[in-house]
């Protein structure tokens, strides 16, 4: 895991559209868009529905052998039966203190949306333990909780290095072999980064607001077990996927963000002088999600899904685009293998050199040993 330099893979990734809305231009496309299933308005008021009073139920966290939907919501966490979500559910309460509240309302944030406990993180820890992370009013916290009586520890844990304090700000994360990576824009004026929060060594992208990631909106995060039957023994990687600013001088310039997948090693240990208690690995590419023929390019990630297959190399992910452009409102989804992910990361980079601003050209170079990212 040693480099020298963070990279930027230029090769881009093509995808295969399969879904298409809106789309503004003519002669129409040749797409077959039909759905793989229609419910028709009416038949949703049969619908089994959640029935907690809490608000903002965005973490999920779905187990299917023992049929659990483990749902992070604002001020409350519930334990519901995944077979029958309007069942009775356990419920464990966690709001932020009103001394809290105070502090967050002082600082100027919205008392009706900002200053509450909005849970951002919640993954297993271990078979009797999960783990989650709050808000908690621009204060935040972590704690574990007991799964098999669904309690929460009364101990709690520092949480500003491992969850944002705005419940607004993208952010994604994994705990893997009981460390945990996450990727956010943290505190009030930090940029946005990827970490390894524990244990030690601790890892992170570069500092500089604008070398590594660009005002960067993280969306999903993925393991991919890539060790099996490697001859490097730990070779699993850890996929980022974002929106960002562009930095690209290229064909697509005219695009002011753009989606992107970025991959670390999971036994990175970070590197030497300025690489001290960063990224020796990462490196990151652009996701196209495109309509070539017509120069059209969805060019904001909403979501991500993974897809895995019986070996790593079929493991597909399904993205769901939307589009930044004049008054044109359209989304796509787009399919890639991770395969041709993992191709991209081999091929040619680009680089930022140090009188070029913020934008990136081809590097032309002959490609350092070891390989940048190796």
């Amino acid at each position: 895991m040693r480099s020298n330099v963070a990279w930027l893979s230029c090769l881009q990734l093509l995808c295969a559209m399969s879904t298409l809305t809106a789309f503004p231009l003519t002669p129409p496309l040749d797409l077959d868009v039909t759905p793989r299933t229609t419910v028709l308005f009416n038949e949703l008021w049969g619908c089994r529905r959640f029935g907690g009073s809490a608000q903002n139920y965005s973490t999920l966290l779905l187990e299917e052998e023992p049929g659990l939907l483990y749902v992070g919501a604002r001020g409350a966490l519930y334990a519901l039966q995944a077979s029958d979500i309007a069942s009775s559910s356990d419920t464990i309460d966690w709001e932020a203190p009103e001394a809290q509240k105070k502090l967050c309302l002082n600082k100027g944030k919205d008392n009706k949306t900002e200053c509450f406990n909005h849970i951002r993180f919640l993954q297993r820890f271990n078979s009797t333990h999960l783990y989650t992370c709050g808000t908690h009013a621009f204060s935040p916290l972590c704690a574990y909780i007991d799964s098999r009586e669904f309690k929460m520890s009364s101990v709690f844990e520092e949480g500003r290095e491992r969850c944002p304090y705005d419940p607004a700000k993208g952010y994604t994360g994994l705990l893997i072999d009981g460390q945990m990576y996450t990727a956010s824009q943290y505190e009030f004026w930090s940029s946005p980064d990827i970490r390894r929060n524990s244990p030690i060594p601790t890892l992170r992208t570069e500092e500089a607001p604008t070398r590594w990631l660009y005002e960067a909106d993280f969306v999903e995060s993925a393991l991919v077990k890539e060790s099996v039957n490697s001859s490097v023994g730990d070779d699993d990687k850890i996929y980022f996927f974002f929106t960002e600013k562009s930095q690209e001088h290229s064909l697509y310039s005219s695009y002011s963000r753009v989606a992107r997948v970025a991959r670390v090693c999971k036994s990175d240990r970070g590197g030497l002088l300025t690489l001290q208690k960063k990224w020796t690995s990462f490196l990151k590419a652009r996701l196209v999600c495109s309509l070539p023929d017509y120069e059209f390019h969805f060019n904001v990630l909403r979501s991500i899904f993974v897809l895995e297959g019986p070996r790593t190399e079929d493991t597909m992910l399904y993205g769901i685009f939307g589009l930044e452009w004049k008054n044109v409102k359209a989304s796509a989804i787009c399919r890639y293998s991770i395969k041709d992910v993992q191709q991209v990361f081999e091929g040619p980079y680009m680089e930022n050199p140090e009188d070029s601003g913020t934008k990136v050209t081809e590097y032309m170079g002959k490609v350092p040993d070891p390989r940048p990212g190796s």
